[in-house]
């Protein structure tokens, strides 16, 4: 359905053009500091501006709706909510008869009857992302002992993003690119053999992500041309600190202590203003298809700030998940002194 996570779980909620999007995060435990002010730095990374980002301006403020009082969580369910205020519906209509190539115009008309929302793709739009991010922004304070790095890069050898973004302006289209997350001060032990393996988890979690298409850990597909002395992580003192990390920080779903490291590849935005192709179903035939509206060029700019939030999402959830099965001796690391 629409939530994930086994003790900290998250539910989004809302529609591009609806009156909010945001999350509902349940499991966050009692005494976490938290206030509206947390979500902004956040907030404002994901927020539209930059070149190759959409026109549509939102102020994306969180308001925190239940779960904390006097500036810390209750531990009861937290209802994140962000208001949208700069919507053009009318963009959308034709999409219903005339769907884009590539978005889920086609899918959610079938599997919803017709009934899914179709102003700014509704609930299948990069907008409902917000929430994960306010939601994410939890998930970092559960999990103070961890520094997060992620960049964005370009996919094409030879050619910087900056240069792609305004080849893509240039042509009306739209161009991917690669996001790297790595974090920094992971414990030994987060995640479980096979199903709930910490590659397994973030997996889910990432690839609910719209637009995100593959995804690696450590040297990731270069692993399948490699001889195994190349790739294993030598173990080099009793912390199990490795002289390399071919594994991105995991050894049998478990991570060991080293760096985390992932790196997911963005697709290309859908919605370009470029003439494309598509069946009709009103005429019963192929058709010229011009999107009107306000899209991104390179949405992976934006979705930087959401990749390391759905990571801080599954790493909170499996850190007290590994407190709950093994009762660890660690201090609750989020009350204040």
């Amino acid at each position: 359905m629409n939530s994930f996570g086994r003790l900290f779980r998250v539910e989004l909620f809302g529609e591009s053009h609806g009156p909010a999007v945001g999350a509902l995060v349940d499991g966050c435990p009692p005494g976490l500091p938290l206030s509206a002010e947390d979500f902004e730095a956040d907030m404002a990374r994901r927020r539209a501006g930059a070149a190759g980002t959409t026109p549509r301006r939102e102020s994306d403020l969180v308001s925190i709706l239940s779960g904390v009082h006097a500036s810390f969580s209750t531990g009861s369910p937290i209802c994140l909510s962000i208001p949208n205020k700069d919507t053009r519906s009318a963009d959308y209509n034709q999409f219903h008869a005339l769907p884009r190539p590539g978005h889920a115009d086609f899918t959610s008309m079938k599997k919803y009857s017709g009934f899914s929302d179709p102003g700014g793709s509704g609930h299948f739009s990069g907008r409902v992302t917000a929430g994960l991010v306010a939601a994410g922004v939890i998930a970092k304070k559960i999990l103070p002992f961890a520094r997060f790095n992620t960049e964005v890069r370009s996919g094409v050898p030879g050619k910087t993003l900056d240069e792609l973004v305004v080849e893509a302006v240039a042509r009306e289209d739209s161009i991917g690119a690669i996001v790297e997350v790595v974090v920094r001060g992971l414990p030994v032990g987060l995640g479980e053999p096979f199903f709930d393996a910490c590659e397994s988890v973030l997996a889910h979690l990432l690839f609910a992500v719209p637009a995100v298409r593959a995804l690696e850990f450590g040297d990731g597909f270069a692993a399948a041309g490699m001889f195994g002395s190349e790739h294993n992580d030598p173990i080099i003192d009793a912390s199990g600190k490795t002289s390399k990390n071919g594994s991105g920080g995991i050894n049998g779903g478990i991570s060991n202590g080293n760096d985390l490291v992932l790196r997911v590849a963005v697709k290309p935005a859908s919605s370009i203003a470029r003439a494309q192709r598509s069946f009709d179903f009103s005429k019963n035939a192929m058709a010229e298809l011009i999107i009107e509206g306000r899209h991104d060029a390179c949405i992976a700019l934006r979705s930087a700030v959401v990749i390391e939030a759905a990571t801080a999402i599954g790493l909170a959830d499996l850190y007290l998940t590994d407190r709950g099965l093994y009762t660890r001796d660690v201090e609750n690391p989020w009350r204040k002194a």
